[in-house]
């Protein structure tokens, strides 16, 4: 299990030298995201994906949940009120359970790519002004050591929020 820790940091030249501490650590290069306003140079940096930096994962598990209960409801009416002339068994509700999740997945993710993550609102105003935030992914046990190591050499940054679980694919 891994939690996401996030780190204002003043600049580009300062994200980088964070990222080099933490690759000393031995946090992956691949669990260490920024994102920055626009026009910001990011070479070396992995700049945060689609699913970083969008709804798409909570508009995914919504769209889901939503779309599997209608599907069931609706195997229930068909199961309930079958058309003249056709012998729906109970399987019905697990398939238009299974098509309304799949399909409710997929209209809510969609739809969902397109809102900002509603985690990242409180560190919209700090991109805004140039600051660049890091989203660095560490083991659970790792946490306080990752957060102290970061706060020892880095006075500059203010401090570090835990977001309690992070999804497990991106």
């Amino acid at each position: 299990m891994r939690r996401r820790l996030y780190f204002m940091v003043p600049d580009v030249t300062g994200a980088r030298i964070i990222r080099d501490e933490l690759l000393l650590a031995r946090i992956e290069d691949s669990h260490i995201h920024v994102l920055a306003k626009a026009g910001v140079p990011m070479e070396g940096l992995h700049e945060a994906s689609i699913l970083q930096k969008t709804d798409f994962v909570h508009g995914a598990e919504t769209g889901l949940v939503i779309g599997g209960g209608i599907g069931i409801l609706a195997g229930l009416v068909a199961i309930l009120f079958p058309p003249a002339g056709v012998n729906l068994q109970l399987v019905t509700i697990l398939v238009t359970a299974l098509i309304g999740a799949a399909f409710g997945a997929w209209v809510s993710s969609m739809v969902a790519s397109s809102i900002p993550n509603s985690r990242l609102k409180t560190f919209e105003a700090g991109i805004e002004s140039g600051r660049i935030l890091m989203m660095v992914d560490v083991p659970a046990g790792r946490v306080d050591e990752i957060r102290k190591l970061v706060a020892s050499r880095h006075p500059e940054i203010s401090g570090s929020l835990q977001e309690p679980t992070i999804p497990a694919f991106p």
